[in-house]
Protein backbone atom coordinates (compact mmCIF):
# COMPACT_ATOMS: atom_id res chain seq x y z
CA UNK A 1 0.00 0.00 0.00
CA UNK A 2 1.49 3.35 -1.00
CA UNK A 3 1.67 6.29 1.36
CA UNK A 4 -1.34 8.21 0.02
CA UNK A 5 -3.61 5.17 0.14
CA UNK A 6 -2.46 4.37 3.68
CA UNK A 7 -3.18 7.90 4.87
CA UNK A 8 -6.57 7.95 3.16
CA UNK A 9 -7.55 4.57 4.58
CA UNK A 10 -6.36 5.57 8.05
CA UNK A 11 -8.37 8.79 8.12
CA UNK A 12 -11.47 7.05 6.74
CA UNK A 13 -11.25 4.38 9.46
CA UNK A 14 -10.81 6.99 12.19
CA UNK A 15 -13.67 9.14 10.86
CA UNK A 16 -15.96 6.09 10.69
CA UNK A 17 -14.99 5.10 14.24
CA UNK A 18 -15.73 8.60 15.55
CA UNK A 19 -19.12 8.73 13.79
CA UNK A 20 -20.07 5.28 15.11
CA UNK A 21 -19.07 6.21 18.66
CA UNK A 22 -20.95 9.50 18.43
CA UNK A 23 -24.10 7.58 17.57
CA UNK A 24 -23.53 4.98 20.31
CA UNK A 25 -22.98 7.70 22.91
CA UNK A 26 -26.29 9.29 21.93
CA UNK A 27 -28.20 6.01 21.76
CA UNK A 28 -26.91 3.98 24.72
CA UNK A 29 -27.76 4.88 28.30
CA UNK A 30 -30.27 4.37 31.07
CA UNK A 31 -32.93 5.64 28.65
CA UNK A 32 -32.98 4.04 25.20
CA UNK A 33 -33.73 6.41 22.35
CA UNK A 34 -34.34 5.02 18.87
CA UNK A 35 -32.24 6.22 15.90
CA UNK A 36 -35.33 7.76 14.28
CA UNK A 37 -36.17 9.68 17.44
CA UNK A 38 -32.56 10.85 17.84
CA UNK A 39 -32.59 12.20 14.28
CA UNK A 40 -35.92 13.92 14.87
CA UNK A 41 -34.65 15.55 18.09
CA UNK A 42 -31.43 16.73 16.41
CA UNK A 43 -33.31 18.20 13.44
CA UNK A 44 -36.06 19.87 15.48
CA UNK A 45 -33.87 20.93 18.40
CA UNK A 46 -36.84 20.26 20.69
CA UNK A 47 -35.68 19.66 24.28
CA UNK A 48 -39.06 20.09 25.95
CA UNK A 49 -39.86 16.40 26.44
CA UNK A 50 -37.81 13.91 28.48
CA UNK A 51 -35.95 12.26 25.60
CA UNK A 52 -35.21 15.59 23.96
CA UNK A 53 -33.79 16.95 27.19
CA UNK A 54 -31.63 13.85 27.69
CA UNK A 55 -30.21 14.03 24.15
CA UNK A 56 -29.70 17.79 23.81
CA UNK A 57 -28.94 18.82 27.38
CA UNK A 58 -27.04 15.83 28.76
CA UNK A 59 -25.66 13.43 26.16
CA UNK A 60 -24.77 15.89 23.39
CA UNK A 61 -22.63 18.24 25.53
CA UNK A 62 -20.92 15.27 27.19
CA UNK A 63 -20.29 13.57 23.85
CA UNK A 64 -18.87 16.70 22.22
CA UNK A 65 -16.71 17.36 25.28
CA UNK A 66 -15.21 13.86 25.02
CA UNK A 67 -14.55 14.45 21.32
CA UNK A 68 -12.87 17.85 21.73
CA UNK A 69 -10.93 17.16 24.92
CA UNK A 70 -9.88 13.67 23.88
CA UNK A 71 -8.46 15.02 20.65
CA UNK A 72 -6.74 17.91 22.44
CA UNK A 73 -5.12 15.59 24.98
CA UNK A 74 -3.77 13.25 22.28
CA UNK A 75 -2.29 16.16 20.32
CA UNK A 76 -0.73 17.52 23.52
CA UNK A 77 0.91 14.15 24.06
CA UNK A 78 2.27 14.13 20.51
CA UNK A 79 3.77 17.61 21.00
CA UNK A 80 5.48 16.53 24.23
CA UNK A 81 6.83 13.34 22.64
CA UNK A 82 8.21 15.47 19.80
CA UNK A 83 9.71 18.04 22.17
CA UNK A 84 11.47 15.51 24.43
CA UNK A 85 12.07 12.91 21.69
CA UNK A 86 10.66 10.39 24.16
CA UNK A 87 7.89 7.90 23.29
CA UNK A 88 6.46 7.78 26.81
CA UNK A 89 6.32 11.53 27.39
CA UNK A 90 2.82 12.80 28.03
CA UNK A 91 0.87 15.32 30.12
CA UNK A 92 -0.06 12.75 32.76
CA UNK A 93 3.28 10.93 33.02
CA UNK A 94 5.38 14.11 33.18
CA UNK A 95 3.23 15.54 35.96
CA UNK A 96 1.85 18.37 33.84
CA UNK A 97 -1.77 17.31 34.35
CA UNK A 98 -1.15 16.97 38.09
CA UNK A 99 0.31 20.48 38.23
CA UNK A 100 -2.82 21.80 36.50
CA UNK A 101 -4.94 19.80 38.91
CA UNK A 102 -3.20 21.27 41.97
CA UNK A 103 -3.46 24.94 41.00
CA UNK A 104 -7.01 24.56 39.71
CA UNK A 105 -8.09 22.73 42.90
CA UNK A 106 -6.69 25.58 45.01
CA UNK A 107 -8.58 28.15 42.94
CA UNK A 108 -11.79 26.12 42.98
CA UNK A 109 -11.69 25.64 46.75
CA UNK A 110 -10.99 29.34 47.30
CA UNK A 111 -13.94 30.33 45.12
CA UNK A 112 -16.27 27.76 46.67
CA UNK A 113 -15.31 28.85 50.20
CA UNK A 114 -15.98 32.48 49.30
CA UNK A 115 -19.28 31.54 47.67
CA UNK A 116 -18.15 32.74 44.25
CA UNK A 117 -18.70 31.06 40.91
CA UNK A 118 -15.59 30.34 38.86
CA UNK A 119 -15.73 31.14 35.17
CA UNK A 120 -14.49 28.88 32.38
CA UNK A 121 -11.76 31.39 31.55
CA UNK A 122 -10.54 31.40 35.14
CA UNK A 123 -10.51 27.59 35.22
CA UNK A 124 -8.48 27.38 32.02
CA UNK A 125 -6.13 30.12 33.26
CA UNK A 126 -5.52 28.40 36.60
CA UNK A 127 -4.95 25.04 34.91
CA UNK A 128 -2.58 26.67 32.41
CA UNK A 129 -0.51 28.23 35.19
CA UNK A 130 -0.23 24.83 36.88
CA UNK A 131 0.69 23.10 33.61
CA UNK A 132 3.30 25.73 32.79
CA UNK A 133 4.83 25.56 36.27
CA UNK A 134 5.16 21.77 36.03
CA UNK A 135 6.61 22.07 32.53
CA UNK A 136 9.22 24.57 33.72
CA UNK A 137 10.28 22.21 36.52
CA UNK A 138 10.60 19.37 34.00
CA UNK A 139 12.69 21.59 31.72
CA UNK A 140 15.00 22.52 34.60
CA UNK A 141 15.46 18.85 35.42
CA UNK A 142 16.04 17.98 31.76
CA UNK A 143 19.00 20.36 31.74
CA UNK A 144 20.65 18.39 34.54
CA UNK A 145 20.00 14.80 33.43
CA UNK A 146 21.06 13.12 30.21
CA UNK A 147 18.90 9.99 30.36
CA UNK A 148 15.30 10.47 29.30
CA UNK A 149 14.26 7.58 31.56
CA UNK A 150 15.41 9.64 34.57
CA UNK A 151 13.43 12.62 33.30
CA UNK A 152 10.28 10.52 33.03
CA UNK A 153 10.77 9.16 36.55
CA UNK A 154 11.18 12.72 37.84
CA UNK A 155 7.98 13.67 36.03
CA UNK A 156 6.12 10.80 37.68
CA UNK A 157 7.43 11.91 41.09
CA UNK A 158 6.30 15.49 40.43
CA UNK A 159 2.88 14.13 39.55
CA UNK A 160 2.71 12.18 42.82
CA UNK A 161 3.76 15.24 44.83
CA UNK A 162 1.15 17.46 43.17
CA UNK A 163 -1.55 14.80 43.62
CA UNK A 164 -0.62 14.33 47.29
CA UNK A 165 -0.80 18.08 47.96
CA UNK A 166 -4.11 18.26 46.10
CA UNK A 167 -5.56 15.42 48.20
CA UNK A 168 -4.32 17.15 51.35
CA UNK A 169 -6.00 20.41 50.35
CA UNK A 170 -9.23 18.71 49.32
CA UNK A 171 -9.43 16.90 52.67
CA UNK A 172 -9.81 20.29 54.38
CA UNK A 173 -12.48 21.56 52.01
CA UNK A 174 -16.12 21.83 53.03
CA UNK A 175 -18.02 18.56 52.91
CA UNK A 176 -20.31 19.88 50.18
CA UNK A 177 -17.30 20.68 47.98
CA UNK A 178 -15.34 17.46 48.54
CA UNK A 179 -17.68 15.29 46.45
CA UNK A 180 -17.50 17.59 43.42
CA UNK A 181 -13.72 17.96 43.70
CA UNK A 182 -13.21 14.23 44.17
CA UNK A 183 -15.25 13.35 41.08
CA UNK A 184 -13.45 15.99 39.02
CA UNK A 185 -10.00 14.90 40.27
CA UNK A 186 -10.58 11.35 38.98
CA UNK A 187 -11.47 12.54 35.48
CA UNK A 188 -14.98 12.79 34.09
CA UNK A 189 -16.94 14.27 31.18
CA UNK A 190 -20.18 14.37 33.16
CA UNK A 191 -21.94 17.61 33.99
CA UNK A 192 -20.89 19.38 30.79
CA UNK A 193 -23.13 22.08 29.35
CA UNK A 194 -23.27 23.97 26.06
CA UNK A 195 -21.36 26.93 27.50
CA UNK A 196 -18.48 24.58 28.39
CA UNK A 197 -18.56 23.06 24.92
CA UNK A 198 -18.49 26.49 23.29
CA UNK A 199 -15.48 27.58 25.35
CA UNK A 200 -13.48 24.40 24.80
CA UNK A 201 -14.31 24.44 21.06
CA UNK A 202 -13.01 28.01 20.67
CA UNK A 203 -9.87 27.61 22.79
CA UNK A 204 -9.14 24.11 21.50
CA UNK A 205 -9.86 25.00 17.88
CA UNK A 206 -7.55 28.03 17.85
CA UNK A 207 -4.77 26.13 19.65
CA UNK A 208 -5.02 23.13 17.33
CA UNK A 209 -4.94 25.42 14.29
CA UNK A 210 -1.78 27.11 15.57
CA UNK A 211 -0.31 23.68 16.27
CA UNK A 212 -0.95 22.56 12.71
CA UNK A 213 0.82 25.68 11.42
CA UNK A 214 3.96 24.36 13.15
CA UNK A 215 3.93 21.14 11.11
CA UNK A 216 6.80 22.17 8.83
CA UNK A 217 9.27 23.29 11.54
CA UNK A 218 8.20 20.32 13.63
CA UNK A 219 9.16 17.96 10.79
CA UNK A 220 12.60 19.58 10.67
CA UNK A 221 12.92 19.41 14.47
CA UNK A 222 12.25 15.67 14.38
CA UNK A 223 15.40 15.26 12.26
CA UNK A 224 17.59 16.87 14.92
CA UNK A 225 18.51 20.29 16.27
CA UNK A 226 21.33 20.78 13.78
CA UNK A 227 19.16 20.05 10.76
CA UNK A 228 16.34 22.25 12.07
CA UNK A 229 18.72 25.17 12.67
CA UNK A 230 20.28 24.74 9.20
CA UNK A 231 16.89 25.03 7.48
CA UNK A 232 16.07 28.23 9.36
CA UNK A 233 14.12 27.08 12.43
CA UNK A 234 14.62 29.35 15.43
CA UNK A 235 14.97 26.62 18.04
CA UNK A 236 14.36 28.83 21.09
CA UNK A 237 11.17 30.31 19.65
CA UNK A 238 10.00 26.94 18.31
CA UNK A 239 10.52 25.17 21.65
CA UNK A 240 8.70 27.98 23.45
CA UNK A 241 5.77 27.60 21.04
CA UNK A 242 5.66 23.84 21.59
CA UNK A 243 5.67 24.30 25.37
CA UNK A 244 2.90 26.90 25.28
CA UNK A 245 0.65 24.98 22.89
CA UNK A 246 1.02 21.64 24.69
CA UNK A 247 0.40 23.36 28.06
CA UNK A 248 -2.76 25.08 26.79
CA UNK A 249 -4.16 21.83 25.41
CA UNK A 250 -3.35 19.94 28.59
CA UNK A 251 -4.79 22.74 30.75
CA UNK A 252 -7.98 22.82 28.69
CA UNK A 253 -8.60 19.14 29.39
CA UNK A 254 -7.78 19.38 33.10
CA UNK A 255 -9.94 22.48 33.57
CA UNK A 256 -13.10 20.78 32.34
CA UNK A 257 -12.57 17.03 32.76
CA UNK A 258 -9.84 16.74 35.37
CA UNK A 259 -6.62 14.77 34.83
CA UNK A 260 -7.18 11.97 32.30
CA UNK A 261 -4.46 9.32 32.18
CA UNK A 262 -2.64 7.58 29.31
CA UNK A 263 -4.54 9.17 26.41
CA UNK A 264 -1.66 11.52 25.62
CA UNK A 265 0.83 8.64 25.57
CA UNK A 266 -1.11 5.77 24.01
CA UNK A 267 -2.96 7.48 21.17
CA UNK A 268 0.12 8.91 19.37
CA UNK A 269 1.65 5.41 19.35
CA UNK A 270 -1.53 3.90 17.93
CA UNK A 271 -1.59 6.58 15.23
CA UNK A 272 2.04 5.89 14.30
CA UNK A 273 1.09 2.25 13.93
CA UNK A 274 -1.85 3.10 11.66
CA UNK A 275 -0.14 5.67 9.45
CA UNK A 276 3.44 4.28 9.64
CA UNK A 277 4.81 7.81 9.93
CA UNK A 278 5.60 10.52 12.47
CA UNK A 279 4.99 13.41 10.05
CA UNK A 280 3.20 16.20 11.95
CA UNK A 281 0.83 17.13 9.10
CA UNK A 282 -0.52 13.57 9.31
CA UNK A 283 -0.09 12.91 13.03
CA UNK A 284 -1.76 16.08 14.32
CA UNK A 285 -5.18 15.47 12.67
CA UNK A 286 -4.70 11.72 13.16
CA UNK A 287 -4.05 12.15 16.89
CA UNK A 288 -7.06 14.43 17.22
CA UNK A 289 -9.39 11.87 15.60
CA UNK A 290 -7.76 9.00 17.48
CA UNK A 291 -7.96 10.80 20.82
CA UNK A 292 -11.60 11.68 20.15
CA UNK A 293 -12.47 8.06 19.34
CA UNK A 294 -10.49 6.74 22.31
CA UNK A 295 -12.19 9.06 24.82
CA UNK A 296 -15.65 8.57 23.32
CA UNK A 297 -15.18 4.82 23.71
CA UNK A 298 -13.77 5.03 27.25
CA UNK A 299 -16.52 7.42 28.37
CA UNK A 300 -19.16 5.09 26.94
CA UNK A 301 -17.64 2.19 28.89
CA UNK A 302 -17.33 4.30 32.05
CA UNK A 303 -20.99 5.27 32.17
CA UNK A 304 -22.66 2.10 30.86
CA UNK A 305 -20.66 -0.98 31.91
CA UNK A 306 -21.88 -0.98 35.52
CA UNK A 307 -24.79 1.47 35.21
CA UNK A 308 -26.18 3.18 37.20
CA UNK A 309 -22.72 3.26 38.85
CA UNK A 310 -20.28 5.31 36.77
CA UNK A 311 -16.61 4.35 36.64
CA UNK A 312 -13.81 6.88 36.93
CA UNK A 313 -12.75 7.91 33.45
CA UNK A 314 -9.02 7.71 34.23
CA UNK A 315 -9.45 4.13 35.43
CA UNK A 316 -10.98 3.14 32.09
CA UNK A 317 -8.41 5.02 30.00
CA UNK A 318 -5.65 3.36 32.04
CA UNK A 319 -7.06 -0.11 31.37
CA UNK A 320 -6.98 0.45 27.60
CA UNK A 321 -4.03 2.85 27.40
CA UNK A 322 -1.48 1.26 29.73
CA UNK A 323 -1.07 -1.94 27.65
CA UNK A 324 -0.16 0.21 24.63
CA UNK A 325 2.57 1.93 26.65
CA UNK A 326 3.88 -1.39 27.98
CA UNK A 327 3.96 -2.86 24.47
CA UNK A 328 5.81 0.20 23.17
CA UNK A 329 8.44 0.00 25.90
CA UNK A 330 8.95 -3.72 25.38
CA UNK A 331 9.26 -3.21 21.62
CA UNK A 332 11.89 -0.49 22.09
CA UNK A 333 13.76 -2.57 24.65
CA UNK A 334 13.75 -5.59 22.36
CA UNK A 335 15.02 -3.48 19.48
CA UNK A 336 18.16 -2.55 21.43
CA UNK A 337 19.31 -6.13 21.97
Amino acid sequence: MNRTKRYTAGFLILAAAVLLLLYLNLNIGSVKVSPAEILDILVSGDATDTNGSIILSIRMPRMLSALILGGALAVSGFLLQTFFANPIAGPFVLGISSGSKLVLALVMISCMTAGRAISSAAMIGAAFIGALASMLVILLISGRVKKMSVLVICGVMIGYICSAVTDFVVSFADDSNIVNLHNWSMGSFSGMNWSNVRTMAIVGGVTLFLTFLLSKPMSAYQLGDTYAANVGVNLKVFRFELIMLSSILSALVTAFAGPVSFVGIAVPHIMRGIFKTARPHVMIPGCFLGGAAFCLFCDLVARTMFAPTELNLSSVTAVFGAPVVIWTMLKRSGGRR
